[in-house]
């Protein structure tokens, strides 16, 4: 491959063999190097290929911009969330999170340590994806030697949070406005049956995935339809305190967000509340 651009010592663009733009990496890759010269295969150390325009646009700035290690780390990070999450993740994955990465440790080092209000709801939210949030914060100790704590480790499972989003848009504000939504209606629903949640339940489960799609829709300001006036009639009557507690969070989300809930939102949540509810209270 030959040289196409030059984004510093140790970063370079190049083509593929399909003609593809690719960015590869490698200490002292680009020393010394001008566009057009042959790359060295032994210094490569990881290429990119990104197939979303808006974030290898960005990629770019990023991987200019700061150390090779950090970039090496996350890509090692989002390497291994792939392989445990199983899910498509945006390639704005390989944006935020080492810019995030290299963004904390510096912090780290100027003594500056921000806690994380949510911690605890992205954990209970996300499990898996804070799972990945503490392998991160291991990689980091293990190659900086610099130590973050979970208020770190949920901060990195948003940026994977917000990789699986449907809308690639969103911000990672985005996830964290998501994440505020589900931990303010789970309290709607806490408060109106005084129960603690069963985090190990298959209900609960379904309810917490609900909850994250339907906070992605009340920031997009997308609804389902509003269709089934005739079923939350027969929901309403079958589990009224479900019911109350769903009109509960209709009011707040219209108060808050602007978000007039459907027929069909409201049967839906409706039905997944009765399903975690004390059964002395359906």
């Amino acid at each position: 491959m030959n040289i196409t651009k030059i984004l510093n010592n140790n970063v370079a663009v190049s083509r593929n063999a399909q003609g593809k733009e690719v960015v590869v990496m490698g200490r002292g890759l680009a020393f010394k190097s001008r566009i057009g010269d042959l790359i060295d295969p032994s210094k490569v150390e990881k290429t990119f290929t990104l197939s979303e325009p808006g974030a290898s646009a960005k990629f770019l700035e990023i991987a200019s911009s700061i150390p090779l290690q950090h970039m090496l780390m996350a890509e090692r990070i989002i390497g291994h969330a792939k392989l445990h999450l199983g899910k498509k993740l945006s390639d704005s994955i390989y944006v935020t999170l080492p810019d995030h990465i290299s963004g904390s440790i510096t912090r780290e080092q100027e003594g500056i340590v921000l806690s994380n209000p949510l911690k605890w709801d992205i954990r209970r939210f996300y499990p898996d994806e804070f799972e990945i949030g503490c392998k991160a914060v291991e990689v980091i100790e293990e190659e900086t030697g610099i130590h973050f704590d979970d208020d770190e480790a949920a901060f990195i499972a948003l940026h994977f949070v917000n990789a699986e989003m449907e809308d690639d848009t969103q911000s990672v504000g985005g996830a964290y406005q998501v994440t505020c939504i589900m931990q303010e209606v789970c309290a709607i629903v806490h408060d109106t049956f005084q129960i603690d949640f069963d985090e190990s339940s298959l209900s609960y489960y379904r309810f917490i995935t609900h909850l994250k799609f339907f906070a992605q829709r009340v920031l997009s300001g997308t609804h389902y339809d509003d269709d089934e006036q005739e079923m939350l009639e027969v929901i309403r009557l079958k589990y009224p305190a479900a019911y109350a507690c769903t009109e509960r969070i209709g009011e707040m989300v219209e108060k808050q967000y602007h978000f007039a809930m459907t027929s069909d939102e409201k049967l839906y949540l409706t039905a997944h509340i009765a399903r975690i509810q004390p059964a002395r209270e359906k």
